[in-house]
Order: C-alpha cells, then sequence, then structure tokens
C-alpha cells in the first residue's frame, strides 16, 4: 500500500526561500539513504522533499560498528557520515530519485572548509532538478575540527565557501550553543536562504557489563521525540529572533500533531528522521495527519498556523 496522497482540501503547499513545496513534510538528511530507498513504503514525489544522507566530496567509509542504538525514546547514532562521494551520488543514486519523481534537496560536508568547498564545486554538476543544497554545520560523530555550527563565525565562512554549488543553501544547526539565532543569522547574512534546526544531541550510552561505550564511535548524536521539545525551543528561538527568515524545524516529528506544533514555534516546514526506522512510511503518514489535524480544526491553510504560538 502506498500513502501521502490524501490532504483533502487542505492547503499544505509552503514557501521556504525561493521554493515552493507541495507540503511541509521532508525526509532527514541521514535517515532515508543516499537514494530512493524508501521508494518502496511510499510515493517520494508526495512528498515535499527528499533530503538525502550527507555527502563529501569524496568517498568516506564512515564509523566503525556498532553504529545505531535504541534510546527510550529514540535512538544515538555514530554512524559518520559514510557516503560514496558526490561524483558516484550524482551517477548512481539521483537518477533513481529523479525516475521517483522526487524533489531533491543533497546534503553537504566537511572537516574543512576547504572540503566544504570541494562538495560544493562537486555539487554544481547536478541537474536542476536538485533544487536545494543543505550545508550540514551540526554532526557530531566526526573527530578533528568539532561541530562548525558552534561557531558563528565558522559557520559563516563554510556557507560563504559553498556558493559554487548554484542553488539555494539551507544552513543546518545546532541546539547545542548558547545563542542559536546568532548563529543562525550569521549563516543567512553568509549567503544561506535557510536553516535547518536542528541535528542531534550529542551523547553517548555505555555497556555496563562490558563497561566500555557501546558505539564504535564512543559518542553518538541523540534523536527522536526526547529532543523534540529541544527541536521545537530552537525553532521557536529563531522564529522569534528572526521573524522572515525561513526556518526548517526538525528533531522528534514522528506524527502530524508533532508537525503542527513545529509549525506553531516558527516552523515553515518540517523533516522526518528518526521515525523511519520504526515505520519506513511515516514522512508519508504525517502529511495525512497534518491534514487531518487541519481538517478538524477548521484549518484552510498550513500556513495560517506559521508561529502562532508567539501571538500567546
Amino acid at each position: 500500500m502506498r500513502w501521502g496522497r490524501r490532504s483533502g482540501a487542505v492547503d499544505l503547499s509552503v514557501q521556504v526561500g525561493s521554493l515552493r513545496l507541495p507540503n511541509p513534510v521532508m525526509t532527514a538528511s541521514g535517515t532515508a539513504g543516499h537514494g530512493a530507498e524508501l521508494g518502496a513504503y511510499l510515493d517520494l514525489s508526495a512528498l515535499g522533499a527528499v533530503v538525502v544522507k550527507s555527502l563529501a566530496a569524496e568517498p568516506w567509509p564512515g564509523n566503525p560498528p556498532l553504529r545505531v542504538h535504541q534510546t527510550p525514546a529514540g535512538m544515538i547514532n555514530s554512524v559518520g557520515l559514510q557516503g560514496p562521494g558526490v561524483a558516484a551520488w550524482l551517477s548512481d543514486d539521483l537518477p533513481k530519485l529523479l525516475d521517483a519523481g522526487a524533489r531533491v534537496v543533497v546534503s553537504i560536508w566537511g572537516r574543512t572548509v576547504e572540503e566544504y568547498r570541494a562538495a560544493a564545486e562537486a555539487v554544481a554538476a547536478a541537474p536542476d532538478d536538485v533544487m536545494a543544497v543543505e550545508v550540514n554545520l551540526s554532526c557530531p560523530n566526526l573527530s578533528g575540527h568539532g561541530i562548525f555550527a558552534q561557531s558563528a563565525d565558522d559557520s559563516a565562512a563554510v556557507v560563504a565557501a559553498t556558493a559554487a554549488c548554484g542553488r539555494p543553501r539551507w544552513a543546518k544547526l545546532t541546539p547545542m550553543v548558547t545563542d542559536l539565532p546568532a548563529v543562525a543569522r550569521a549563516v543567512l547574512d553568509a549567503g544561506a536562504e535557510a536553516v535547518t534546526v536542528a541535528n542531534t544531541v550529542p551523547g553517548m550510552v555505555i555497556d555496563v557489563e562490558a563497561r566500555r561505550p557501546i558505539l564504535g564511535g564512543r559518542p553518538g548524536g541523540v534523536s527522536g521525540p526526547a529532543i523534540r521539545p529541544i527541536a521545537v525551543k530552537a525553532v521557536y528561538d529563531c522564529r522569534a529572533a528572526l521573524p522572515d527568515a525561513p526556518i526548517i524545524g526538525v528533531g522528534g516529528v514522528a506524527r502530524g500533531v508533532d508537525a503542527v506544533e513545529m509549525v506553531m514555534a516558527g516552523a515553515d516546514a518540517v523533516q522526518v528522521g528518526t521515525a523511519t526506522f520504526a515505520d519506513p512510511r511515516a514522512p508519508a503518514l504525517v502529511i495525512d495527519e497534518l491534514a487531518a489535524w487541519c481538517r478538524r480544526h477548521g484549518v484552510a491553510r498550513l500556513s495560517d498556523l506559521k508561529g502562532t504560538a508567539h501571538e500567546h
């Protein structure tokens, strides 16, 4: 059974910067693979967009196993941004997404500003069907520089260096900062068209019998319902400080009502990630539930809900 087309008369269309999407629900980078992996479970063309797993300019093996572990209200991962590199993705994975009719957003990463620049330059060869680039500034699962998004100056430098991709850029930020709106303002001033808030929260799980960290990378990123209140506050704070900024909310969205909460906090769109591990249909189900919520509450246009939590 294929899901995701029962939005009824509710207008779910949203504007994210210069892009118009038929609905606000996307996959979250890192949770839906590099290509059309979820296409067996839902209609990818029915989603607002498919955001693929982050890619570097060159192939990268990622972290040693164990990479994913269940937590009481979600999961923790230390995949370490394994990927085939941009060139291989363009030739092997992107065509399947385009054949499925998906609106595609590619996520890129690097360990240095120059590596980000190289990834952006490689993405420039993508067809126009790749409509945006999400610049992942906030993965907690890499050694070396640390999280770029914990510094407004470092984040701005990366965003400025990725202009060569030739399409709108969304900067993916971390909530683990003292002043998230300041970082968001810096990346927008540097050329980002939108901000994605927020990435996973650093954490660790220890095997008490073996007396060692469970994940091969030792620390990892916590995601799922446990971090949704953190993500909602991140969206709320950014909307309060930046009333006109395009904001994409991500973190623990698993149901339609979760998307409603993000939109009320100020998100223009949302991403669904960890929920797909429990049910790969989750992004499409969120669309259906979001439309049903709007119908029950007499909301004809989703855009009318944006930021309404700030009115009270």
